[in-house]
């Protein structure tokens, strides 16, 4: 592979974490030494910036892709491009898109500091804290697993309640998780193009390793509990799949995939992993469908399923279909970016616009490259 596309690519990477400190919140004084404002009062410059780099990421994730395809991404400059944007978004300003990651501060420091029930009490009750001033849903209690709140002891505590090491102690959780899932697709796989798939994907890039969900985690004990199934160390993958379940308890969904794969495995017979993670994949994509239902639906649940598609990458439709409802995800911010405003007709416009990339490629495939290849057939 040529090193100038590697090059390139960890510069607009370097680009785009010195972009996320243009979104530095007023509210967190902790930083106003670095607070500019310009995200804020230049939307239209900040929004086609944004575009600009979504392109570019996803253009490069394709390029990788077909390198990956015809074996001219070798492993050694796979890991070395996985590992160096691991460290520079590790750096990067968390809250450009999402302020979760004080969400997990917030409530860790609830937990260990306070020595408070989460779930009984919210972070708002603690007025006289100036540190809960930029947390935005100050007026929840806790909506993850008590799993989660045991790990975000770790970060809390090396982070000395200073909440700038805080945030970025956070980020290390999951940027340390986000490289394990890694490892985890590739141990499964032995496939460079799944680990590609997964690992430059710029959905999971920016909602992983620059916003700092936790959704990552959760996933890499899903899929470490199968890893354990298929080696049949069955009690250790029932423990790991209850793990999961309890840092954010999406992955219930899960369960009867997880007992038909159980089930095989009793019977002594070889777990079909393609099947397996066929329906994984169909059942977290289902349930991403329903999070409407709920609340809202955040382009960081598509974590969940793309984990799962990475090991269908011969399935063409999937593979595609995931790639360009990625793209509209992540499109879904700019309605909001540009204008600042969280009205009922945004969020309309947010949807249309996550609805319409998936939308054109799945009439693209069934008009002509399904088309394509029934007539071949014939």
């Amino acid at each position: 592979m040529k090193k100038y596309l590697v090059v390139v690519y960890i510069l607009l990477i370097l680009l785009f974490t010195a972009f996320s400190y243009l979104f530095v919140d007023p509210n967190f004084s902790y930083l106003k030494s670095i607070y500019t404002s310009f995200s804020f009062t230049h939307r239209n410059f900040t929004t086609i910036l944004y575009v600009i780099f979504i392109f570019l990421f996803f253009l490069f994730y394709l390029i990788f892709l077909k390198l990956a395809q015809i074996k001219y991404l070798v492993y050694r400059q796979l890991r070395f491009i996985i590992l160096t944007i691991s460290i520079l978004l590790l750096f990067s300003y968390s809250s450009v898109l999402s302020y979760d990651i004080f969400n997990y501060i917030a409530t860790a420091k609830v937990t260990y500091f306070y020595k408070e029930n989460p779930y009984i009490v919210m972070p708002i009750e603690f007025t006289n804290d100036p540190s809960f001033t930029f947390v935005r849903a100050a007026n929840k209690i806790s909506l993850y697993g008590p799993v989660w709140l045991v790990l975000s002891g770790i970060p809390f505590y090396m982070g000395f309640n200073n909440p700038v090491l805080m945030l970025f102690t956070f980020k290390a959780l999951n940027v340390a998780f986000y490289l394990l899932t890694i490892v985890l697709i590739w141990k499964i796989s032995k496939n460079l193009i799944s680990v590609s798939f997964f690992a430059l994907n710029p959905l999971v890039i920016i909602e992983i390793l620059l916003n700092s969900h936790n959704d990552t985690v959760m996933i890499f004990l899903a899929l470490f509990s199968f890893y354990c199934l298929i080696k049949n160390k069955t009690k250790l993958s029932i423990l790991f799949l209850i793990l999961s379940i309890l840092i954010k308890y999406a992955t219930v969904f899960l369960i009867p995939v997880y007992v038909y794969a159980l089930i095989k495995n009793k019977e002594k017979k070889n777990i079909n992993k393609d099947r397996f993670f066929y329906y994984s994949f169909i059942s977290m994509f289902i349930l991403f469908l329903l999070s409407p239902i709920r609340e809202e639906m955040y382009s960081w649940y598509a974590v969940w399923f793309i984990a799962f598609a990475s090991f269908l990458i011969t399935k063409k439709y999937i593979y595609y279909f995931v790639v360009f409802l990625s793209i509209g995800l992540l499109l879904g911010y700019v309605p909001y970016m540009y204008t600042g405003l969280y009205t009922s007709s945004i969020i309309l416009l947010k949807y249309i616009i996550i609805i319409l990339s998936p939308l054109i490629y799945t009439v693209y495939y069934f008009l002509f490259v399904k088309k394509s290849v029934l007539a071949k057939g014939l």
